[in-house]
């Protein structure tokens, strides 16, 4: 199993990036796929999770209707794209997957043993 993240950059308040998390090594569509977030600091937080079954979707409370998650199991990728950016969204981003998440432990980082290797977002006010 192996998860690649990219797509993080420098982006003033109110603009938008598109992250990517590139799979391989398992069926995209058996797995459920989150991103998290660590400012530094900070805890890693859950931002987002699509589940493997029926594509449904979970949001933090924080970046809910300004993020959306998105699967291409054709592409073996894992969009989130981010609009309305804030300088609070700054911090390092992740996926990660494990066969074994319940959709109820989808924000909690300890369920999770495989993980990509992080991509930096940075918001300028």
């Amino acid at each position: 199993v192996q998860l690649q993240a990219s797509g993080g950059g420098v982006v003033q308040a109110g603009g938008s990036l598109t992250l990517s998390c590139a799979t391989s090594g398992f069926r995209l569509d058996h797995y459920n796929i989150a991103w998290f977030r660590q400012a530094p600091g900070k805890e890693r937080e859950g931002v987002s999770c699509i589940t493997s079954s029926d594509g449904g979707t979970y949001y933090a409370s924080s970046v809910k209707g300004r993020f959306t998650i998105s699967r291409d199991n054709a592409k073996n990728t894992v969009t989130l794209q981010m609009n309305g950016l804030k300088p609070e969204d700054t911090a390092t981003y992740y996926c990660a997957t494990d066969p074994y998440i319940w959709t109820a432990e989808w924000d909690m980082s300890s369920s999770y043993n495989y993980w990509g290797q992080g991509t930096q977002v940075t918001v300028s006010s």
